[in-house]
């Protein structure tokens, strides 16, 4: 397989992540703009996240109608970056395990590396099994209505000790949520925690309390818990975990149990997310909740995927617009993504990368603070997976021989989460041609980052213009740039 390493870079500094979207720290200012050094992945080259050149910006008032132009505006500021990063899935701890330990190094130090890696800072895991197990498992008894068989043993076999290497790889701090995907299935109508089903009444209470007990757990274990979800995409009846909620539901349980056994448990500081499932539905999920003053007060975020393909339509921006435009004091996050029918020929396919590109642009364009990948590791077949719903991740580890293949995947997003860092504001980027996608973000230590993409076939000579000062640049053929200035 073909291999590829980052060339170690120059730009950049490490920072702690914020917890908030207005942090206390002094907003970033930019210093004066006179360089830009570019870094590339371009299909076709062997160019990934490599720095190709350093360009002088020079004065230029007012660019033509026939040229193409990314305009950058550090003066007009937008969210504030949490982190980007990825699910720490059984799957992908398992899969971990199997490598030999020199390739287990390398793993971390590609992910959650400053200078050599991308610098993941975010990330996710599962309450309880889910697809992305080797089974089905539960942390109580049946009909334990009061938790106290409630236990993580299961946990400490793989997941556990993987999420605290990989918090030790990104320097001790890793902002982690976690997310169920379905009660213990005595708690459900269906009796089965796959298939769907619902949370029965009588149960609410001993469900609400089950989150606050694996919280604890975990950060008995060592392992902090930035946030939480409600429920991983409550209007989906998969084969494997699931559970269904409608708004109502989701909304009542929020704000008659979740919310105040939080607060009850001392865990009101957790960063409570709802919806969790395809943007196409969430504007109306968004206003059902947060329309309801007892249960938008303990909400901190919305939840999205990015899956509404399955339908056959495209990606809907548009409703993360709309709902960031409706609901400007909530937190918009992207809590799972990742291209599914995992086919070992499609390991080099450079759609998988610009497909990453397309949605982080747009998402971070309407309003959205942190992002977050699905499996971060996965085998040959594209699991483990105990339904066989085996998916494409952006490294994937061979278990028959211990080697690791880089897909595009990771390329493309270490072209944000590798120069956007923790507490950068989103600034002002747009291009005069649609040829060009971009957004920018202006750093807490006054260096901006712009990322440029081009998924098209032919050559993109632009200017990248800010504030007075201009350089041409050349956008390659399905290609990402990110542009640090300086």
């Amino acid at each position: 397989m073909k291999k590829y390493f980052i060339v170690p870079l120059l730009v950049g500094c490490a920072l702690t992540a914020s917890a908030q979207v207005k942090p206390t720290a002094k907003k970033p200012t930019v210093k004066s703009v006179n360089h830009v050094t570019v870094y590339v992945t371009a299909k076709g080259t062997d160019y990934r996240l490599k720095s190709t050149e350093t360009l002088n910006l020079q004065p230029k008032a007012q660019p033509l109608e026939t040229e193409t132009v990314v305009f950058v505006d550090p003066a007009k500021t937008f969210q504030t970056m949490i982190g980007i990063g990825g699910a720490l899935t059984d799957a992908s701890a398992e899969t971990f395990a199997k490598l030999p330990a020199d390739k287990q190094r390398e793993f971390l130090a590609a992910y959650y590396g400053k200078e050599k890696g991308i610098g993941y800072t975010f990330a996710r895991t599962n309450i309880q099994s889910c697809d992305f197990s080797s089974d089905t498992y539960s942390y109580v008894s049946t009909n334990d209505v009061t938790l106290k068989s409630f236990d993580i043993s299961h946990d400490r076999k793989y997941r556990i000790p993987f999420i605290k290497k990989a918090q030790q790889a990104a320097g001790g701090k890793l902002n982690l949520f976690v997310s169920p995907w379905s009660p213990p299935a005595w708690m459900k109508d269906n009796n089965d925690m796959l298939h769907g089903g619902r949370l029965k009444a009588e149960y609410r209470q001993s469900w609400a309390t089950f989150y606050t007990k694996f919280i604890k757990s975990y950060e008995k274990e060592g392992i902090p818990v930035w946030g939480l979800s409600v429920q991983n995409e409550p209007m989906a009846k998969q084969k494997w975990e699931s559970c269904m909620y409608t708004a109502e539901e989701e909304r009542d349980f929020v704000k008659q149990y979740l919310g105040p056994t939080l607060r009850k448990e001392g865990l009101a500081n957790k960063k409570l997310i709802v919806w969790d499932h395809n943007r196409d539905l969430m504007y109306q999920r968004a206003s059902t909740i947060l329309e309801d003053p007892e249960a938008a007060k303990y909400v901190w975020g919305i939840g999205f995927h990015w899956y509404e393909t399955w339908t056959g339509g495209g990606m809907q921006f548009e409703s993360t617009r709309r709902t960031h435009e409706a609901f400007p004091g909530k937190n918009l996050v992207f809590t799972e993504g990742c291209i599914e029918k995992f086919d070992y020929n499609r390991l080099d396919d450079w759609a998988l990368g610009e497909r990453y590109g397309l949605s982080m642009i747009n998402d971070f364009n309407s309003g959205t603070v942190a992002w977050t990948d699905w499996n971060i590791l996965l085998d040959e077949k594209g699991g483990p997976n105990h339904v066989g719903n085996f998916c494409f991740a952006p490294i994937h580890a061979d278990t028959r021989n211990g080697s690791l293949h880089y897909t595009n995947e990771y390329y493309y997003i270490g072209h944000f989460s590798k120069y956007i860092k923790p507490g950068a504001k989103r600034i002002v980027s747009s291009s005069s041609r649609d040829k060009l996608l971009t957004t920018a973000y202006l750093n807490p230590d006054g260096k901006i980052a712009v990322v440029v993409m081009n998924p098209n076939d032919a050559k993109v000579d632009y200017s990248l213009w800010i504030k007075g000062k201009t350089v041409a640049v050349s956008s390659l053929p399905h290609s990402i740039a990110t542009l640090m200035v300086y």
